[in-house]
């Protein structure tokens, strides 16, 4: 079994993978989009047995909603979306510095898929029917939290100027 933990921006992936025992045996910043899938999928490869399949691979990575995890699911790959918050926490039981860095982001990720995936969520690939009710709740959060935002201003105008008759 391998275990990869993946930090994610905008343009790249620090990726590193560990073995069963924690041992660190590559680490690799990818770039985002095909190539860096193929990269990926290249330093699995260098470390996994030649029997094993992708199910053999778990990997952590902060997010739940990028192309980048439908194609690792895709792939046959165990994903754990870890919240940021674990992570951070994680990262607090093993130093007390507060420093991050991605490439050290992905070692915690690491690191908390190989010894805490229990307490972790797998991500599951979703139908497109799935998908397209995610797109219409997430469209539908965020048209609630813009008009609350606006009722907000509006109620503070208003008071601005009408003093406290609202």
């Amino acid at each position: 079994m391998l275990f990869a933990g993946d930090d994610w921006s905008e343009d790249h992936h620090d990726v590193e993978v560990q073995d069963e025992a924690g041992r660190v045996l590559g680490r690799a910043r990818l770039g985002e989009g095909g190539a860096g899938l193929a990269r990926f999928h290249e330093l699995i490869g260098r470390f996994a047995d030649a029997d094993a399949g992708p199910g053999q691979v778990a990997v952590g990575i902060e997010t739940d909603r990028r192309p980048w995890v439908a194609a690792l699911i895709a792939a046959g790959f165990a994903v754990y979306a870890v919240n940021p918050r674990q992570a951070a926490r994680y990262r607090e039981r093993h130093g007390m510095s507060g420093a991050r860095s991605d490439a050290g982001d992905a070692h915690v990720l690491a690191d908390m898929v190989r010894a805490d995936s229990h307490q972790l969520r797998v991500v599951a690939g979703d139908s497109g029917r799935a998908q397209a009710i995610k797109v219409v709740a997430r469209a539908h959060q965020a048209l609630i939290w813009e008009r609350t935002r606006h009722v907000l201003r509006l109620r503070s105008a208003l008071r601005e100027a009408a003093g406290q008759a609202v």
